[in-house]
């Protein structure tokens, strides 16, 4: 810390006599005309570039810098990249040079000159003149990207950003994933809405709330964990084909698969069912790898992955007993499920029902062993409180999860659209609530009401954007891929 302090006053003082000769340290009349990008892409291929008469600026911050007497190279990194700048001494003018003497690797400056190659033949900005244009007084970590504590990277990411392009690229590629999703959605006629942020009764998933208070109503509100009944609302009063790009609070734990704060798409479209979504979303996700990845097999985490369709299905039940050691006729004993349940650890009271029990032996046995994307399907009623049932069984609802790679990216159903059926569902669910499981669904009358206005037949579904980033952009954790994820308070 000592060290680090002596760095921050001896940069202080470079402001100090800076500000002193007259020389502004933080201007903002600088206009760079080209990206480190720009200049590969128009003179990357040029052999001679001794004809070439073109005066370029670029902006951008000091990542390195060597020095012999009356030259210097620096190494400038921009939006785009990096380029290389080539100064020297009688050609930007001793007062100039003496300037650029006090810059430090961190610093923000803006260059004009012609591009050349050096003796190496690297592309390079022969300058012509380099203003500083931000003093960094903090300077920057030499080994960041080889820090064992990843924290320090989540917690200050504009350091991370600085200094690990593996970093940016992540970020880049995210972007490109939400704009290909939007435009797919768009090209197939779905409208992009939006709808609240803060609910007076948090529904449309099974999830415990954060609250807040908004005073001038003296009104308890709560930070949504999906935007569900508010678009199915909008199917309701004749929106066909709706999505929704946005946040999602879910005051639950965090981990490398978990962030209270996260970012979901969900859409709904009237006269699909659940089947329709498989294809759809098969279509979605390969159009998407293949545009981001220009394959449609790529590794995660050293494991295969192939979105080659069609995608695996298997329901809830026959997933346990191919990745389970339990066989049939045990599954489908209550006593028998619950002994095997116990068997392999599960902590689990003798009233647990039939549904529950299925879902916790199912999340343990199999869910994780699903590298391959597959669509688990026929969902237990009793833990779908909004899907519709089956027509054939009504023990289990029209619905799926996606797994790819042992995580649960997308949800998805025919959407229960009987205002009886829910209505019963949603009490079923206070009950719930009741004894204690704070994670079960409110009653929510408006939305009963709605459902009564009458809902299209209708098919909907969330996918977790955080989650297929990681997925395509080979990430080991959530916060890889959140600029500013959830932490603790820092220790000072």
């Amino acid at each position: 810390m000592e060290e680090l302090s002596e760095l921050l006053l001896q940069r202080r003082r470079k402001v100090d006599a800076l500000w002193e000769a007259g020389i502004n340290p933080y201007p903002n009349d600088f206009k760079p005309q080209h990206t480190s990008a720009d200049i590969v892409a128009a003179y990357g291929d040029v052999e001679q570039l001794d004809a070439v008469d073109a005066k370029i600026s670029v902006a951008g911050r000091i990542l390195a810098r060597r020095s012999f007497g009356k030259a210097a190279f620096i190494q400038l990194q921009d939006r785009k990249g990096r380029i290389q700048l080539y100064i020297k001494k009688d050609e930007i003018g001793e007062e100039a040079f003496a300037t650029f003497d006090t810059f430090d690797i961190g610093d923000i400056v803006g260059a004009e000159g012609f591009p050349f190659r050096t003796k190496t033949g690297e592309l390079s900005l022969h300058v012509r003149s380099i203003r500083l244009l931000v003093k960094s007084l903090l300077p920057l970590p030499e080994k960041f990207h080889g820090l064992t504590d990843v924290e320090t990277r989540y917690r200050q990411r504009y350091v991370d950003l600085i200094v690990n392009p593996e970093a940016r690229e992540i970020f880049v590629k995210r972007s490109r994933i939400v704009n290909l999703i939007r435009s797919f959605m768009a090209g197939r006629d779905f409208l992009e809405v939006e709808t609240p942020m803060m609910h007076q009764i948090p529904g449309g998933a099974t999830a415990r709330p954060f609250i807040t208070h908004h005073n001038t109503l003296d009104m308890e509100l709560y930070l949504r964990i999906a935007p569900e009944l508010y678009l199915k609302r909008l199917v309701v009063g004749g929106m066909d084909r709706v999505f929704e790009i946005n946040r999602n609070f879910r005051n639950e734990g965090i981990s490398v698969r978990h962030n209270p704060e996260f970012t979901m798409m969900e859409f709904y479209q009237a006269y699909a069912t659940y089947e329709d979504l498989m294809d759809f979303t098969e279509e979605l996700f390969c159009h998407v790898a293949q545009e981001i990845l220009g394959t449609l097999d790529f590794t995660n985490q050293g494991i295969d992955i192939s979105f080659q369709r069609p995608w695996k299905r298997l329901t809830v039940r026959d997933a346990i007993l191919e990745y389970g050691d339990i066989e049939a006729k045990q599954l489908d004993d209550h006593d028998l499920a619950l002994s095997y349940a116990r068997s392999i650890g599960l902590t689990l009271p003798d009233e647990i029902s039939s549904g529950k029990l299925l879902m916790e032996i199912f999340e343990e046995v199999a869910e994780h062993k699903m590298i391959q994307p597959t669509f688990i399907t026929a969902y237990p009623t009793e833990v779908s409180p909004l899907s519709r049932k089956n027509d054939h069984n009504p023990e289990i609802v029209d619905r799926f999860e996606l797994i790819i790679g042992g995580r649960e990216i997308a949800n998805a159903f025919s959407e229960l659209n009987d205002p009886v059926d829910q209505k019963e569902r949603f009490l079923a669910q206070v009950a719930e609530k009741d004894k204690g499981d704070e994670e079960a669904h409110y009653m929510d009358e408006d939305y009963v009401r709605a459902l009564e206005y009458g809902l299209p037949p209708t098919a909907g579904e969330g996918i977790g954007i955080d989650r297929l980033v990681m997925l395509l952009t080979d990430s080991p954790s959530i916060r890889d891929v959140i600029l500013f994820p959830q932490l603790r308070k820092e220790i000072k």
